[in-house]
């Protein structure tokens, strides 16, 4: 063969392979474009998109007024994927003054294999765009150098989130409580009504473009719904005047702590509810364990001469005595073995009911408790709510301590029927005398006002309870027999208020120490209402462990005054006239009162 021949041979072998390449090339053009060119769109659109969480807001609390407690506000997680991050000491050297880290902390969190990260948890949204600021900045620099678009950093992406707020700060701590860093609820309504509180997390997808989310590529898959608002029956300001005024006294006195509760009696609200020593939810270092607890709920104590009240009223409805039954009171009385004594020496007294409720005696609730049954008086403890939850959805209510009869001994009875041998919350023995109040009617306490779901419709609560305790006619009188207690002939003159008539009962209580086992310091209380004659309003304030002074009169009684006062005033309600025939505290003043009565004339035919 010529070698004309043989180069034209190779020119049409390497036509031939043209050819056939080219046929391929357009065989599997016509391939990607017209059958498959659907399925690779859908791959490539897959390795570009993210799906990330879109989380919901919590619910807000509120006053009854609508005052925010507790609310969420925006912000943002910052995210980075690990496997973008080329220089993790560069990348934390630009980004730490940003984002608040030191860089030797910044580095471990940027350096790895995880897709995911999160550096950064709820800070503001201006924060996000700071960072977005710098590095766009940072990255416009280095893409004029050479090889600038390696040196780029890329990789960090955000994601919605919420910052809880408690805007009245330290003012209803203990009640509201705080939610943890997994945005749950920890103490406080915020633990005992999170369910509630915490919302439906959504979902959205995105495009993802050299380690930034691409504008305008979010969409939202499923919507976040946010959780239900709660309404509390607190109203701010009072709340305010009950925290200032517990504040004051457990500092004056050194006391360990104190609260003050008040309530509507006739439907269970709490208007109040204060405690101190307390913290700031909004601060982490101030969340102690001892500080964050609900002591109105919590917290339990011997109540004292505040007990004395179920005493008298058991006794009543049994038909066993009268305001006017007069008593003799000695300053020290044996009882199976044991010797009980009052709380002041003094020479033996004919006292009545009423005087022996006003002086507090111990000697005379022991003998007006000697009235009645054990398993009697423990009916009525139990109808009164002793020795159960109260039923407020407060988290770590307590249902304090009331042995059952069966576990009496010989010394049991005397001491429950002046106030010790068993033991209540703040709550509870609050509820006792809103039970008086409400003519015999205990009404479940309650916090809660109703709920506002996400798409705004309130629903007002209705898990309350009421169950008749006593008659109204004996509720009167023993609202009569409570005024003389803050007279001046009674315990607690310092809880008078001028212009108003006012009942209540004054405690002062060894405190028994589970630690040692041993009575150990005192539980001053005072708990009342007003009006007397038409109780609007209960007050009750217990002081734990004050030191030098420790009488309810003196350091609870001032507190009450305080308090009820504001209440009064800032609800309007007007003031009452004074009570014009006080039940006689003595039997020479009863005999006085009916020797000055008018007498009857008999008109014979």
């Amino acid at each position: 063969m010529s070698h004309n021949q043989l180069v034209h041979k190779r020119i049409l072998v390497i036509a031939t392979v043209g050819s056939i390449f080219l046929s391929v090339v357009a065989l599997r053009l016509v391939q990607v474009q017209a059958v498959e060119a659907d399925s690779i769109s859908k791959r490539a659109s897959n390795e570009l998109m993210r799906t990330s969480t879109l989380l919901a807001p919590r619910g807000i609390i509120t006053d009854v007024n609508g005052v925010e407690l507790a609310r969420s506000v925006a912000a943002v997680n910052v995210v980075v994927d690990q496997t973008m991050i080329l220089d993790p000491q560069k990348t934390a050297e630009i980004t730490s003054p940003v984002l608040g880290i030191p860089v030797d902390k910044l580095v471990p969190m940027l350096t790895g294999s995880l897709r995911y990260r999160i550096i950064a948890k709820n800070v503001r949204p201006a924060v996000w765009i700071d960072l977005q600021s710098v590095l766009t900045s940072y990255n416009t620099e280095v893409m004029k150098t050479k090889g600038g678009l390696a040196q780029r950093i890329v990789g960090f992406f955000s994601e919605r989130g919420y910052i809880r707020e408690y805007p009245t700060g330290k003012l209803s701590a203990s009640l509201v409580g705080f939610i943890n860093d997994a945005g749950a609820g920890a103490s406080g309504v915020e633990s005992s009504l999170n369910t509630t509180l915490t919302g439906i997390n959504g979902e959205y997808i995105y495009s993802n473009g050299a380690g930034t989310i691409i504008p305008g590529s979010a969409t939202v898959r499923t919507e976040a719904k946010a959780g239900t608002s709660v309404q509390l029956t607190i109203d701010r300001d009072i709340q305010w005047v009950a925290q200032d005024a517990i504040s004051k006294a457990v500092k004056k006195s050194g006391a360990r702590s104190g609260t003050v509760i008040v309530m509507d009696p006739k439907t269970g609200a709490i208007l109040a509810q204060a405690s101190a020593p307390t913290f700031d939810p909004n601060i982490r270092k101030t969340r102690t364990l001892e500080a964050i607890r609900t002591p109105a709920v919590q917290d339990v104590y011997e109540p004292g001469s505040t007990g004395k009240v179920i005493t008298a009223a058991a006794a009543l409805e049994e038909g066993d005595i009268t305001p006017t039954t007069v008593w003799t009171i000695p300053y020290s009385m044996k009882v199976n073995g044991t010797v009980f004594k009052d709380h002041e020496k003094h020479a033996t007294e004919r006292l009545t009911t009423a005087g022996v409720l006003a002086v507090s005696s111990n000697t005379g609730a022991i003998q007006i408790g000697e009235k009645m049954s054990n398993s009697t008086l423990y009916s009525y403890l139990t109808k009164f709510g002793i020795g159960q939850s109260t039923g407020s959805h407060l988290p770590g209510e307590s249902a304090g301590i009331l042995r059952p009869v069966s576990d009496w001994s010989g010394t049991t009875a005397p001491t429950v029927a002046f106030g010790q041998g068993y033991s209540v919350t703040a709550l509870q023995a609050t509820s006792v005398y809103a039970t008086i109040a409400n003519d015999g009617v205990r009404v479940t306490p309650t916090v809660v006002a109703g709920t506002t779901d996400s798409s705004g419709h309130f629903s007002t609560a209705t898990f309350q309870k009421s169950e008749r305790v006593i008659s109204a006619a004996n509720a009167q009188k023993i609202r009569l027999m409570l005024e003389s207690v803050v007279s001046d002939n009674g315990t607690a003159p310092a809880a008078a208020i001028p212009g108003y008539r006012v009942a209540g009962k004054t405690g002062t209580a060894m405190r028994y120490s589970d630690l040692t086992h041993k009575y150990s310091g005192y539980t001053a209380s005072f708990i009342g209402f007003a009006p007397a004659d038409a109780p609007k309003y209960v007050v009750s304030v217990v002081i734990q462990d004050p030191k030098g002074l420790h009488w309810g009169g003196a350091l609870g009684g001032p507190v009450f005054k305080t308090v009820m006062s504001f209440v009064l005033q800032s609800k309007h309600i007007p003031p009452t006239e004074p009570l014009k025939s006080p039940i006689p505290l003595t039997e020479a003043s009863l005999k006085k009162q009916a020797a000055l009565a008018p007498k009857k004339v008999v008109v014979t035919p």
